[in-house]
């Protein structure tokens, strides 16, 4: 199965139709106050609005309350919502069930070792994809950082999807997805101008790139 590829960090309408138009099957508008991504409710609405059904709109939230996500979710469509912090397998059970079934979460993992992945199996009943990031001390995500890519390959044995994020860029993604034989690869930074604005060049080349994984 061809390798899913999630464009994060979108911020504007000149960006989600370059990556839909290039083959992206995900977009990702991270809410979190502190992130240099951030993107307003109202932005957001503008871009999903205009975007193809066939690509999914995703949330990015960092220990945001379970009720401001329901609300935001609404407001803005999105099919799925990632999850970074500290969020409890029954915390995100309660907002599993708050959340209208046809929309996914993707809890986010920080992982350096193994181990870092130790209490995964608590979320399986809850989401429905995990996502494996960079853990760098006082940062959720985010940092351009990679991690040894075959704890992806051993995190599988939880049955979940993952989704690889973290450092990866148009040069690395196909090394990554063949150490770490993904669902899904992530990128933010790897294919950017500026934390507001992407790269099309870049944007092009991962894209083809992890197409041909």
């Amino acid at each position: 199965m061809a390798v899913k590829i999630k464009i994060c960090g979108i911020t504007n309408e000149e960006d989600a139709t370059w990556a839909a138009n290039l083959g992206a099957h995900y977009l990702g508008f991270n809410f979190w106050s502190q992130s240099p991504r951030k993107v307003s409710v109202e932005m957001a609405l503008r871009v999903v609005e205009k975007t193809p059904p066939f690509v999914l709109p995703v949330g990015v939230f960092v220990d945001h309350p379970a009720a401001d996500i329901v609300k935001i979710v609404k407001k803005t469509r999105l099919r799925g919502v990632q999850l970074h912090g500290e969020q409890t397998p029954e915390e995100c059970g309660e907002l599993r069930n708050s959340l209208d079934p046809s929309v996914f979460l993707c809890k986010v993992f920080r992982v350096a070792q193994a181990a870092d992945m130790e209490n995964a199996g608590l979320y399986t009943d809850s989401c429905q994809y995990f996502l494996l990031d960079a853990r760098v001390e006082g940062e959720p995500g985010g940092t351009g950082q990679t991690f040894p890519w075959d704890l992806a390959k051993q995190a599988k044995s939880h049955g979940v999807p993952i989704f690889l994020a973290g450092g990866l860029t148009p040069e690395n993604v196909r090394e990554a997805i063949k150490q770490a034989e993904p669902f899904g690869v992530d990128v933010a930074s790897g294919v950017e101008k500026s934390p507001k604005r992407k790269d099309f060049d870049k944007l092009k080349s991962f894209i083809e790139q992890a197409k041909r994984a």
